[in-house]
C-alpha cells in the first residue's frame, strides 16, 4: 500500500469525527519550530570552543562527529532541515558568533559578529532566535552573573545582555520577522543563603536595566526559571516565583522549560495559566530524566500533552516552541531529527484530536466518553497521516531519514 493509499483511509476515519486532515496538515505544517543550533556541538560555542562547559550544565558521551566550527556546524543544520517537516526557525547563543579572527568579549558582541547568520537565514527562509550566554565564563563569579554582590562582574553582565537584546533586534529587522529572546542565568547557592533578598534585588535591578529602550517591534524577550542546578543546590536566584511575578510586572514573556521544575511538575499544566495574564509564552522543550538532562524528546505523553494544550487552547500564535537538549552518546545529526520530528508529530496529534466533542462531554460531566475517546484515539491511524505530512512535505518518510544521516556520517562526519 503506498503512502497516499494510506492516507486515504486514515483521511476517512478522521472524517467520520468531523477531522478534515488536509486542512490539519496545512496548520501544522505553518506552526514554527524554533531548533536550537547547541546540539550540533554539546554547547561548546566559537568563542572558546576549548573551555570548560559550567553554570549546572552538562553533556554526556563523545560521538565522533561534533561540528568544530560555524561552517560545519552550518553543513549540519542544512542537512536536518532536510530531514525535518514543517516551518523551522534557529535558535542560537551568543556563543556561536562569528569572532572575525579576533577575540571578542561578551559584553562587547555586536551585529557584525552575527551577519553570517544573517545571510544563512535567508538562504534557508527561516527566522532567527537568540539568547546570551550567561555561563561557561571566567568572570561568572562565585557562581553569580546578573545577581553579584561585585558591581564590575554585575555590569559586565548587563552590558552583555544589552548587547544581545540589541543582535536580537538586528536579527527582527533584518528578517522580517520577530526575533523571540530568552534570558536565564545560572545565579545560585550550593548551601544555604543568608539573604536572598537582595541577591534577587541585584537580579531585578540588573533586568531593569537590561530592557531599558528595548524595540518591541523586533525582539520580544522572555525570563526564565529554574528550580535549581548543579553548583545551586540549596537555593536558584531565578526562581519560577521571580520570574512569573517579573514577566507578569513588565509585560515580558515567561519562559517554560520542560526540565527546570520539580519532577512531579509539567509545562504542560503550566500554559493555560500562563496564558491567561501574558500574551506570549515561550517554550523550552527537553524530556528530564530525574532532573534537567536535556535528554532527546520523545513523542511521549508530555510531549503529546504540550501540543495539545497549545492547540485546544488556540494558543499557536502565542506559544511560541523552542526545543533545547543535548546528547553528545549519539549521532548528534540523529538527535536533532528525532527530537524536533517528535515535536511536530506531537503538534500533528493534537490537530487531529476532536476536542470540541472532548469538550462538550467534559462540560456535561460525561468524563466516561472523555476517558474512552482520548484512548481510542492512540490506536487511530495517526501515523499513515504522518507519513503523507511528511511526503508533501518533501522529507523522508518513516525512518528512511536514517539512512540519510547514516551516509552523512560515513561521507561528512567521519572526516572530521
Amino acid at each position: 500500500m503506498s503512502v497516499k493509499q494510506a492516507y486515504e483511509i486514515a483521511k476517512e476515519a478522521y472524517a467520520k469525527l468531523g477531522i478534515d486532515t488536509d486542512k490539519v496538515i496545512k496548520e501544522v505544517a505553518e506552526i514554527p519550530v524554533s531548533i536550537h543550533c547547541w546540539q550540533g556541538d554539546d554547547v561548546r560555542g566559537f568563542e572558546n570552543p576549548d573551555g570548560d562547559l559550567t553554570g549546572g550544565i552538562q553533556t554526556t558521551g563523545n560521538y565522533p562527529g561534533r561540528a568544530r566550527s560555524i561552517d560545519e556546524l552550518k553543513a549540519d543544520i542544512e542537512k536536518i532541515f532536510t530531514l525535518i517537516p514543517g516551518t523551522k526557525r534557529l535558535n542560537l547563543h551568543a556563543i556561536y558568533l562569528d569572532n572575525l579572527g579576533g577575540k571578542v568579549e561578551r559584553n562587547a558582541i555586536e551585529p557584525k559578529h552575527f551577519e553570517t547568520w544573517i545571510d544563512f537565514a535567508k538562504k534557508n527562509k527561516i527566522a532567527l532566535d537568540f539568547n546570551p550566554t550567561c555561563f561557561s565564563h571566567p568572570n561568572m563569579k562565585d557562581g553569580l552573573t546578573l545577581s553579584s554582590p561585585d558591581d564590575s562582574v554585575r555590569e559586565y553582565w548587563v552590558e552583555h545582555c544589552i548587547a544581545s537584546r540589541k543582535i536580537a533586534e538586528y536579527f527582527g529587522k533584518e528578517l522580517g520577522t520577530m526575533c523571540y529572546t530568552n534570558f536565564w542565568v545560572p545565579d545560585g547557592y550550593k548551601d544555604i543563603p543568608v539573604d536572598r533578598f537582595a541577591a534577587r534585588a541585584r537580579l531585578k535591578d540588573s533586568y531593569d536595566k537590561i530592557f531599558v529602550g528595548e524595540d518591541t517591534r523586533y525582539n520580544l524577550s522572555g525570563v526564565e526559571s529554574k528550580v535549581f542546578g548543579i553548583g545551586a543546590e540549596s537555593c536558584t536566584i531565578g526562581s519560577h516565583e521571580f520570574y512569573m511575578a517579573y514577566a507578569m510586572a513588565n509585560n515580558k514573556m515567561l519562559t517554560l522549560d520542560a526540565g527546570h521544575y520539580h519532577p512531579t511538575e509539567v509545562i504542560s499544566d503550566k500554559i493555560s495559566s500562563a496564558m491567561l495574564y501574558m500574551n506570549d509564552v515561550l517554550l523550552h522543550v527537553s524530556r528530564p530524566v530525574r532532573w534537567d538532562s536535556d535528554h532527546v524528546v520523545i513523542f511521549d505523553d508530555e510531549l503529546k500533552a504540550i501540543a495539545q494544550e497549545i492547540v485546544r487552547g488556540g494558543f499557536e500564535k502565542r506559544v511560541h516552541i523552542g526545543l533545547d537538549f543535548f546528547d553528545a552518546s549519539i549521532n548528534r545529526i540523529a538527535a536533532w531529527t528525532i527530537g524536533t520530528r517528535n515535536m511536530q508529530k506531537a503538534l500533528l496529534f493534537a490537530k487531529l484530536e476532536p476536542t470540541d466533542m472532548l469538550r462538550k462531554a467534559e462540560w456535561e460531566g460525561d468524563f466516561t466518553t472523555r476517558l474512552a475517546m482520548l484512548e481510542e484515539l492512540k490506536s487511530y491511524p495517526f501515523a499513515a497521516v504522518w507519513d503523507y505530512y511528511c511526503e508533501t512535505q518533501g522529507v523522508p518518510v518513516k525512518e528512511a531519514w536514517l539512512a540519510e544521516v547514516k551516509n552523512y556520517e560515513k561521507t561528512v562526519l567521519s572526516a572530521r
